[in-house]
């Protein structure tokens, strides 16, 4: 061994801290002989890289967050009913009128007559599928992020289903007698909606360019007419405090919040003078003409004035074994909407 420590660390720099063990003689002259290198490190051979896999840090959260689409609101604003079955194609809806005449009394007199008049309005069924499938592959790599392939592939064909089952009931089906809540070729004329102060408009909207725009007094007038065309089509079979339901556009809606001089808004208004009106919303009362707002008697001597039709919702067939999959059809039928009553209604456009 050698010990001329300060030697060492005169000549090579090298220093034995406290309990480091000592140089062989063998280490010592390896040392001399050796060809130090004491400016920077020499090149990398590999890819330079600063840490591991970014997957290797990253988890999947377990909840998967589904992606928000319209409410379906034509049933609820409307009623429902089945009509019919799967194998059905057009469905009857019989109404009865009752006539007659009356004459002045006389012990020999025959005069006077009563008489029913029957209509028979029919709905054409329109029938509509999809087809759900599911592979293998598909449930292997979907269950690596958490995900249950197949039961997404199924919500998804019952959401198509039934978004295209709340438009018809909006829309009816084209080239069918099938006709829907917008659309019904028994409504009565819409309505223009009265003179609005701002822009002197002669049948001016509540809302321009995003803004509430018509006054609360403006706003309660076309409401007032609206209450009034459709008691004039009911000739005396409706009163104020009658239920009536009053739809409209999500948009819409935001001008019957506005607020007059003495603190009060324009739900308070309607509802101080319509006491069992309910008031409800769909996106589809946005259409292309401009915003539609409907008012209508929901009942009349116990039944229903209009209500949205099925013969058969949500038919499911047998699941089909493929060679590395599955496969099921799913179907639905719709009658569209159903008018029974179409003096119960009134609308108004371009608001």
């Amino acid at each position: 061994m050698n010990h001329d420590l300060a030697a060492l660390r005169e000549e090579w720099g090298i220093e034995f801290l406290p309990g480091a063990r000592m140089a062989t003689d063998q280490e010592l002259a390896a040392m001399r002989n050796a060809d130090f290198a004491m400016d920077a490190l020499p090149a990398l051979s590999t890819f330079g890289n600063s840490g591991i896999p970014a997957m290797l840090t990253t988890i999947v959260n377990p909840k998967t967050v589904e992606i928000l689409f319209s409410p379906n609101k034509a049933a609820e604003i409307y009623g429902e009913e089945k009509n019919g079955d799967f194998e059905d194609q057009t469905v009857m809806f019989p109404m009865i009128e009752h006539g007659g005449e009356v004459s002045n009394y006389g012990d020999w007199n025959n005069n006077g007559t009563v008489t029913a008049n029957t209509n028979f309005p029919q709905r054409q069924i329109s029938l509509y599928q999809t087809i759900s499938q599911w592979g293998e592959l598909q449930m292997a790599r979907a269950a690596r992020a958490r995900i249950n392939w197949a039961d997404q592939i199924n919500r998804a064909s019952i959401l198509a289903l039934n978004k295209w089952q709340n438009l018809t009931y909006f829309n009816g089906v084209a080239g069918l007698q099938n006709y829907g809540a917008l659309n019904d070729p028994n409504f009565s004329a819409t309505l223009q909606p009265g003179p609005k102060a701002y822009g002197s408009a002669a049948h001016g909207p509540w809302i321009t360019n995003g803004v509430v725009t018509a006054t609360p007094n403006e706003i309660l007038t076309d409401i007032q007419s609206l209450y009034y065309n459709l008691q004039t089509q009911l000739n005396g079979n409706l009163e104020t405090d009658d239920e009536l339901v009053l739809a409209m556009s999500n948009q819409t809606e935001t001008a019957i919040t506005a607020t007059n001089s003495f603190n009060v808004n324009v739900t308070d208004l309607i509802k101080k003078n319509f006491p069992k009106i309910r008031i409800e919303t769909a996106v589809q009362f946005a259409t292309a003409a401009g915003q539609v707002v409907q008012m209508f008697r929901p009942e009349m001597q116990g039944e229903r004035t209009a209500f949205c039709s099925f013969n058969v919702k949500m038919q499911a067939h047998p699941v089909i074994r493929d060679l590395s999959g599955w496969k099921q059809k799913k179907t639905q039928g719709t009658c569209g909407f159903v008018m029974r009553q179409p003096w119960a209604f009134t609308s108004m456009t371009g608001l």
